[in-house]
Order: C-alpha cells, then structure tokens, then sequence
C-alpha cells in the first residue's frame, strides 16, 4: 500500500486503486460479507481482465443494471483498470426507455443479474447472447476466477470513466461524461470539504447508477481508504438498523429519501447510534432540522450535479435556508436574458425574497465551462450548458445581501401567476411542513384564463385520512406563503412518482395535471383556500372554460 499521509493527490481513479493493494483495511462490507481494500482490488483487477477478453471495437461501454451489491462496485474498479467506461443503468425506468438508454450510450457489455436479465431479454438492444453477464449465475465466479491477475492500470486521466444519466425530473435523461481526472478531482474537493477520513464507516443507500453515491460517498472513500457499507436500496425502516450494524458515521441523501426517514416513528433510542454526518440535496429546512435532533448527527445540505462543479463554500454562519457562500468570485445569479448580475435579494422576516423579479435568476459559473467535460452524442445539450463562455446549472438561484447563496428551483419551476414569478420550492417548503407529508412536488399547469396556475402534488401515507379542510387551515397559518403561493389544485397520493434516485418526477406529474385516477382537490374563489373535491363533472367543467376562453390548445 502507498503511503498518501503526506497528502499527495493522485490523477485519476486507476492510480487510487492500485494505491490500496496490501491495504487490509476494510473496504467494502454488505450483511453477508466483507473485503479488505486490497480484496477490492484484485476482485476488481480480474473483471478487468474477464472484460478484456470480452472487448470489441468501438467505445468499450459497459452498462451495469444492478442494484447495489458488490459487483457494482468491483466493475467499478474494473472500468478504471482497464480504461473502459461504466454506464450505471437505472432499473426503475419502464422498458422503452430502458431499451433507449441502452442503445443511447453503446453498451457492448452488460452486467446484470438474472431479474435484470428478465427486463432485457425481450429488449431490442443489438447484442449478442455472450455480451451479458449474471452475477447470479452459476458460472460467473469461476470466470472471475479464471482472470485473477496481478493489477495493473491500462488507463490515465482522460480515460472515460462514467456515463452518469441525469435524474430526468422535468425531462428527458442525458449521459454526462465524467473522466477519471474529473472524478479524482471531486473525490479530493469532497474530502476536503466534508472531512473524510480513514475511520470513517460511509454507508451507501443511495443508488450506485447515480453521482449521489458515487462523487459523494464512494470517491472520498477510495481516497482515504474508508469503508463503504452496501444496501441493496434505499429503505426508511432498515436505516438504522444498517447504521447501527455497521457502525456507519457517514451517509448520503436525497430530500425525498430523507423525507421517507423522517415520517417513521421516532424513539428516544433514535440518537443511539455511530452518525457523525450526512451529505445530499433538495431536503427541507424542517426535516435537516429533525434529523438532527432525532440522531445527533450534522447535516451538510449542498448543491451539485453530475455536470457541473462545486458552487458552494460551507459557511456555519449561513442561514438555514442557505446553501452556504459561492465558493469564488465566478459564481453568479444572472438574469439569462441580459447576462447581467442579478440584484441582491433583500429577505422579509421570514426569508421570503422581497424582490423575487430582480433577485432571483439562473445560477452559472463564469469558470465551470472548464470543468464541464459534455454530455454523450449530445451537441444541442452541450451548447445549453456553455454560452459565454460559461456553465449555466439549469438552476435558479439567489444572493441575499449578505452574501450567502440560495437554490430558488429548477429553471422549469418559475412559475407566472398572475403576471408574478413564484418559486415552485420555496411552497415546497411550506408544504413539507405539514405533519402528514412525506414528501411535495409543485409545478406550473395552465389557467383557463391566462398565465399559470399553481398545483401541488403531496404524498401521504392514507390519502383518504387526509382532513382538507384541516389542511387548507394550515395553508392560511404559513406565514411565509405568498398571496399567489396557494396551490389552486392539490393531488393527494400515496405513491409520487419517482426517478432511480428518488426524486419526484415533476414532468410526469405536470403532463398528468389534473387528469389522475388520484384525488384532486380545486379551489376556485378569493381569500383563504377552500378546497373541494374535483368530479369527473368538475374536470369537464375546468376543461370546458379552457374552451371558452379560447386556450383548448393547451390541453
């Protein structure tokens, strides 16, 4: 094992890897087994040999649809050795679309298992018999076994490493491209930030198809040499269950995950545990809140994505609300159609933005189109993202006027009511605050009249325990909950729709509108909201004043 104590930082993935040979630290550990670091890597090592024997011409992509077990980790390992790319596969797609990002990202080879190989079997994907791998089969580990060799690297840097689909909440998925520099790039900047160490025990809940767990939780770990603990998925009930087995004191999250973890039933025994810290995005004000009086542990609530860099510096005198401060001077808020700085947002007494049409704007980074490395086969995509000379997130943002950074939504949550811009998140909020939800989407759908108008999809355990009259109440008491915040259609669901990594999908929900099979609730007067339930007369009626005032098109 090399000896990294004096700080030296690798440049690429390959090289880490190959760092921890003889290291008899624990490195990867499931319910049922454990391997050193040194295990992993020669458990790595010889798929990277299996996979030389299997490569052919063209791009060397290998599509891995498993859930989170092992060898997704060792294919890992695999693809850095070797120099070919991993593409992680979302299983939670439906099958066209599973055919499609496939065939959209050239797999040559595909490891799955035998309930993945139900899904593809009848798939047109182009591949021959022999291009797919069973970790479940009888013969796979004598294949691996037959490829044991020494490691070695046979990629650097500008090897390809990840084809990393993008979470397609308000649309279609992309592949980002992500280099084994750029991976060993954040891996140092998260340990830095978020202060890995050897000890720590990194539990992986989040699904490995995603930058989540693999630019937060793995990379660091692979850097310092910790321990990485596998779930097979993400389960509210077996987190601490998992935290206590594996004495985990790091984790990662998503807010609607965490949502899911804060609506089970707590204990005074609930702070018994080995947490010291988590990271993710997108979770309430409220639930990071709860979360660490519930278990004791800190929460660092950030923002990121697989494309770009990061925009934040840490700053323990922000705001909850806050992301923190921008972490250099190339950070904006800018208005995309002048290019110019945003105003400062000047924040009422209970942070709302006073000046939302002057503050609030996209986020971009004037130095993020360096670190930006594209999206697969996507020129139009590309160009997107790079104007000026600079990465635009795709996010609104705002800068308050003490300099601390905010996240305002998705670009396509700008919603116009009424000719006033409202952020679909900061109703999110409101609506999270709500004892029964688990978790709320709000999105822009149209007005019979003109403009938008505001719905909001809530998950709740019983639907039909809900008490709108209750809920509408608690609308009226949030203080922070503009005028035109109030949702004007409500949909009360059980089961949001989600992407791989738990994240409502917003453009599912929008496209649906108000035609489910799902309660819908409407409110049609002035003053406080009065909810009542919509009829399929009721969606007759709403649909026929779209006629009326000439906007059926919009249907």
């Amino acid at each position: 094992m090399t000896d990294l104590s004096t700080g030296e930082r690798r440049a690429d993935i390959a090289t880490m890897l190959l760092d921890r040979l003889g290291d008899q630290h624990l490195g990867l550990r499931t319910r049922e087994a454990d391997w050193t670091w040194d295990e992993v890597v020669r458990e790595s090592a010889a798929r990277a040999e299996l996979a030389r024997t299997l490569r052919q011409d063209g791009p060397f992509h290998i599509g891995v649809l498993l859930e989170n077990v092992p060898d997704f980790v060792f294919w890992l390992g695999a693809a850095a050795l070797t120099g070919a790319t991993v593409a992680g596969i979302n299983p939670t797609r439906g099958n066209a679309q599973l055919e499609a990002d496939i065939r959209y990202v050239d797999c040559q080879l595909i490891v799955t298992d035998a309930v993945g190989m139900a899904r593809l079997r009848d798939l047109e994907l182009g591949l021959e018999p022999d291009r797919f791998l069973l970790v479940d089969d009888p013969d796979y580990a004598a294949r691996i076994a037959a490829h044991r060799v020494e490691p070695t690297a046979a990629a650097g840097p500008e090897a390809l490493l990840l084809l990393l689909f993008t979470s397609g909440t308000t649309g279609s998925s992309k592949a980002v491209k992500c280099s084994q520099r750029r991976l060993a790039v954040i891996a140092y900047a998260a340990r830095d930030k978020f202060g890995h160490h050897r000890g720590d025990v990194d539990y992986c809940c989040m699904p490995l198809f995603h930058g989540n767990a693999i630019m937060a939780l793995w990379a660091p770990a692979l850097s310092v040499g910790a321990t990485v603990c596998l779930t097979p998925k993400f389960s509210a009930s077996q987190f601490l269950p998992d935290v206590r087995y594996f004495g985990a004191t790091f984790f990662t999250y998503v807010g609607k995950a965490l949502g899911y973890l804060m609506a089970t039933p707590g204990t005074p025994q609930d702070a018994e545990n080995t947490l010291t810290r988590g990271f993710g995005t997108e979770a309430s004000v409220a639930d990071q809140a709860e979360f660490r009086r519930r278990f004791g542990a800190e929460l660092f609530e950030g923002y990121g994505s697989s494309e770009g860099s990061g925009l934040v510096a840490l700053d323990p005198a922000a705001p909850a609300a806050a992301l923190g401060r921008p972490a250099h001077p190339g950070v904006a808020v800018v208005d995309p159609d002048t290019l110019i700085d945003c105003a400062r947002a000047e924040l009422d007494e209970y942070g709302r933005v006073r000046n939302p049409d002057e503050a609030i704007g996209e986020m971009i980074d004037k130095a993020g189109a360096l670190v930006f490395e594209g999206y697969y086969k996507n020129d139009v995509a590309d160009a997107e993202r790079i104007r000026n000379g600079w990465y635009w997130t795709g996010d609104l943002g705002y800068i308050d006027t003490a300099g601390f950074l905010y996240f305002a939504g998705r670009k396509g949550d700008w919603i116009r009511v009424d000719g006033e811009n409202t952020s679909a998140l900061m109703i999110e909020h409101v609506l999270r605050r709500h004892p029964r939800v688990i978790a709320a989407a709000v999105y822009g759908v149209p007005d019979p009249r003109s403009g938008d108008q505001v719905m909001a999809a809530i998950e709740v355990a019983d639907p039909a325990a809900l008490d709108i009259v209750e809920f509408a109440e608690f609308l009226c008491a949030q203080d922070d909950l503009g005028s035109k915040g109030a949702p004007r259609l409500l949909r009360v669901s059980a089961n949001l729709p989600v992407t791989g990594s738990n994240k409502v999908l917003k453009r599912e929900l929008r496209e649906q509108a108000w035609r489910t099979g799902e309660p819908v609730y409407r409110w049609q007067g002035r003053g406080k909201p009065e909810y009542e339930r919509m009829t399929v007369a009721g969606r007759a009626d709403l649909e026929a004043e779209f006629v009326t005032f000439g906007r059926q098109r919009l249907l």
